[in-house]
């Protein structure tokens, strides 16, 4: 049978067919989950009482407190990333790095928050935090400080208690893709005459790069929409994206102006997706060969 026989097509297309069918319910479920709420988000976002409008979009050009909040989402999601990405490093490369009854032992720690629900680890931190509580108890028994220090109901008690929540995300991406990086590559470095820090920096650091941009990018994203820990923790004070879509729904019950704010952190996203995958592609990230 000759590569552009009938018969050869026919096959072809059969085959094509019978993985659409197999993967059909899958892309149902995704279309319903996914698709119809998207679609029905950004019909939202775009009109009032069934008719078209662009109000919505336009307080993002009128009213500031649109354009505090994001800012402030931002610099507390990047805030967040890069000290997440700082203490989960070198976490990982314990993990990935040391014999393996105590990598288990590091990764047990890391994922065993996962066993407690984000609501009672923000009720935790308010009660270490509050200005009764052990912290500020601490810092005046040690006479560090004359009074209570204001630790919730600012941006430092979510920045805190956010990153606390998002470092397993953080040092999981990064222990897969250093699990992958062949330890036979250190050593020919350090037999070519690199010290320790040299190899780590011009053979380890570089690979493990997708595990820096995965975990970086999931880490931010999950920031961009945390809802319950700034609302505990900052006390109202700290207004980010999410309780601004929270405030326009419950309060004012204005869906449109809620899926307008949804569309642009969306859009948001999606931007920096694209500009994550123009430094690494995702290939590299899932760990495609």
């Amino acid at each position: 049978m000759t590569p552009s026989s009938p018969a050869l097509r026919r096959h072809e297309r059969r085959e094509r067919l019978l993985v659409l069918a197999l993967i059909s319910p899958a892309l149902a479920v995704v279309a319903a989950l996914l698709v119809v709420p998207l679609a029905w988000l950004a019909v939202q976002s775009v009109t009032t009482d069934g008719a078209f409008t662009l109000e919505h979009y336009r307080r993002f050009l009128t009213e500031d407190i649109y354009w505090r909040s994001f800012l402030l989402t931002f610099r507390i999601a990047l805030t967040v990333t890069v000290l997440a990405l700082l203490l989960g490093y070198p976490v990982a490369y314990a993990a990935a790095t040391l014999p393996r009854r105590w990598s288990v032992v590091v990764l047990g720690m890391v994922i065993l928050p996962f066993w407690t629900s984000v609501l009672v680890r923000a009720y935790a931190w308010m009660v270490l935090l509050q200005r009764r509580g052990l912290v500020n108890a601490m810092l005046q028994g040690l006479g560090l400080t004359d009074q209570p220090v204001a630790l919730i109901n600012n941006e430092f008690g979510t920045v805190l208690a956010t990153l606390h929540i998002l470092l397993p995300f953080m040092v999981l991406p990064l222990y897969a893709t250093m699990q992958r990086i062949p330890r036979d590559l250190m050593l020919a470095g350090a037999s070519l005459g690199g010290g320790p820090l040299h190899v780590f920096l011009r053979v380890f650091l570089p690979l493990s790069m997708p595990g820096v941009v995965a975990g970086t990018v999931l880490v931010f994203v999950l920031a961009l929409g945390f809802y319950i820990t700034p609302e505990l923790l900052g006390g109202g004070r700290t207004f980010m994206v999410s309780m601004l879509v929270s405030r326009n729904v419950e309060i004012y019950n204005q869906w449109g102006a809620a899926s307008a704010i949804g569309v642009v952190l969306l859009v948001c996203v999606a931007v920096l997706f694209w500009l994550a995958s123009r430094v690494v592609p995702f290939e590299r990230i899932m760990g495609a060969r």
